[in-house]
């Protein structure tokens, strides 16, 4: 035993140590940068530099590192590069692990659900914006145990460094069982070392996996808080959270539906008329590989109307709503929205990603959208005030305030600090509102905001929607199934088929008396929603 502890603690080991974390170091330092390089490329809009990264990556996989170690060190200098014999161990072990932690990097980039993707993009987030605030965030999350799994592997590929006649630790532990003959005690004592680096590397794995772990309860600050995607001012100290308020606010669930009488509507329809227009669509057209999804459709909307867009699946009304916000290119016709082109300069042409980004959020159209699109990393309040900060400006406490506004105008104050997965699918829709809410659009789109909620959650979000066009006469087209609702709600009803607008006018007109075949046969269908002949 007093052998096996002189091994351990011998300087010509310790110096072994230190040379195997040297290459070890320089491995996943280089293999990080290079691999987001290639994560980079083979993520890029040009195929050329994918292809690049690909070849580059199918040629590293594919070949030993051995032999990349003796390149760099002994064919290198053909070409007038010397490397010290570390260094060239380094460079390789970076060039070997580089594809590896790209294809970690690609795969925690595109795990992260599209729809969230959207929803930055529809609330004004520019691609710099998305990959720091919410790509990132979550990305890295996922990739912790892999890169741990990595930087262990990475770990013991370092003792092929000795090929190049490094003096790393499996090299001295090799030549000093060769010249005492003691190869038990020494070899056994290299192994334990390397089972002590390589713990060590799990054990700062899984404290990062804590650290980051959303769910963990504590009145700690999460190490979230001080990342550079978040930017909070951490020398303030913020408002504490409100009580638990009670589980359901009586206001959103007592109050009778707010339908307007048919004086009402006749008022309303008559103010509407001499508004300005908020969004006019123009021939537009749009296919997907062949498929006609818009043919040449024509659309009006003013300022302070609601428009409810009904039709089968696949009639186009979802499709028109992304073009409205540019979350869709189309093929042919004109969109304007406050009488600007989203999209497009003054001369015609087509704006970069991020011009488009800042015009949305300029120009002030908010989007809902049927699956929710919270951003799964931020808590209900963050999801509200983060993009208002990132995108808007404000300061942290403003925006924390206007969360907090709109999340008791919602009725989800009591809810404020939970994630979107502890929330129902009406509360998660709710914030979805509350969010495209908070920086004051001038329009509001929703799509099909009830289709992916229980029968029993539906009335919640209806309401909030129904509040919000009768309270604060709000700009909406709202995508819907809920005919009842439509006739409630709104001043206007189009009806879509096959890209085009069959039918449109006075929503209770159009629903108790349809003109068109076609809308009469799905309204038939939907005999369960249909509304009765007289308007509350």
């Amino acid at each position: 035993m007093s052998l096996f502890l002189h091994y351990l603690s011998m300087p010509y080991m310790i110096q072994g140590i230190e040379l195997t974390l040297q290459v070890t170091a320089l491995g996943l330092i280089g293999g990080v940068i290079l691999g987001l390089i290639l994560a980079g490329m083979q993520l890029s809009r040009f195929w050329l530099l994918a292809a690049i990264a690909r070849g580059y990556t199918v040629i590293f996989r594919g070949t030993p590192l051995i032999l990349q170690m003796v390149f760099a060190y002994d064919a290198l200098p053909h070409i007038g590069i010397k490397l010290p014999a570390v260094l060239a161990a380094g460079l390789a072990l970076a060039c070997n692990e580089a594809p590896f932690i790209a294809e970690m990097l690609r795969s925690g980039v595109l795990g992260v659900d599209r729809g969230q993707l959207l929803a930055g993009q529809a609330l004004g987030m520019t691609p710099g914006v998305l990959m720091r605030r919410i790509i990132a965030p979550q990305a890295i999350r996922t990739m912790i145990p892999a890169f741990g799994n990595e930087a262990v592997s990475a770990l013991k590929n370092s003792s092929l460094a000795s090929v190049i006649a490094v003096q790393e630790l499996t090299l001295r532990s090799t030549q000093l069982a060769s010249s005492t003959f003691d190869f038990f005690s020494i070899f056994f004592a290299s192994g334990l070392i390397y089972l002590v680096l390589t713990g060590a590397i799990s054990v700062i794995q899984l404290a990062l996996e804590w650290l980051f772990d959303l769910d963990r309860t504590t009145k700690q600050r999460k190490l979230a808080d001080y990342l550079p995607w978040r930017r909070v001012d951490l020398a303030a100290k913020p408002e504490p959270a409100s009580k638990a308020a009670p589980p359901e606010p009586a206001e959103l669930k007592e109050t009778p539906p707010l339908a307007l009488t048919i004086e009402d509507r006749a008022r309303r329809a008559a103010t509407i008329a001499r508004n300005n227009v908020a969004v006019e669509v123009k021939d537009l057209r749009k296919a997907y590989d062949g498929n006609i999804v818009l043919d040449g459709l024509d659309l009006t909307v003013r300022i302070g109307e609601v428009i409810a867009l009904l039709g089968p699946s696949g009639s186009g009304k979802s499709t028109l709503l992304r073009c409205i916000n540019h979350l869709e290119n189309w093929d042919a016709g004109e969109i304007r929205v406050g009488g600007r082109k989203l999209g497009f300069d003054d001369s015609g042409r087509k704006l970069t990603p991020r011009a488009i980004a800042n015009e949305r959020a300029n120009v002030g159209v908010g989007m809902v959208f049927q699956q929710f699109n919270l951003f799964g990393h931020l808590t209900a309040k963050e999801n509200i005030a983060g993009p208002l900060r990132w995108v808007h400006g404000l300061g942290r406490f403003e925006a924390d305030r206007r969360a907090a506004e709109l999340l008791e105008r919602v009725g989800l104050s009591h809810r404020a600090d939970a994630l979107p997965r502890h929330l129902s699918g009406g509360q998660q829709q709710r914030v979805a509102i509350a969010r495209a809410l908070a920086p004051n659009p001038s329009v509001l789109l929703l799509d099909e905001p009830t289709s992916a909620l229980d029968p029993e959650l539906v009335g919640e979000v209806l309401e909030v929607i129904r509040r919000l066009a009768i309270d604060d006469g709000l700009t909406m087209i709202i995508s819907t199934h809920q005919v009842r609702f439509a006739d409630e709600v709104a001043d206007r009803v189009a009806f879509l088929n096959g890209g085009v607008i069959l039918e449109q006018g006075p929503a209770h007109e159009v629903l108790t008396n349809p003109r068109h075949p076609v809308t009469a046969r799905f309204l038939s269908v939907m005999d369960s929603e249909r509304p009765k002949d007289a308007v509350a």
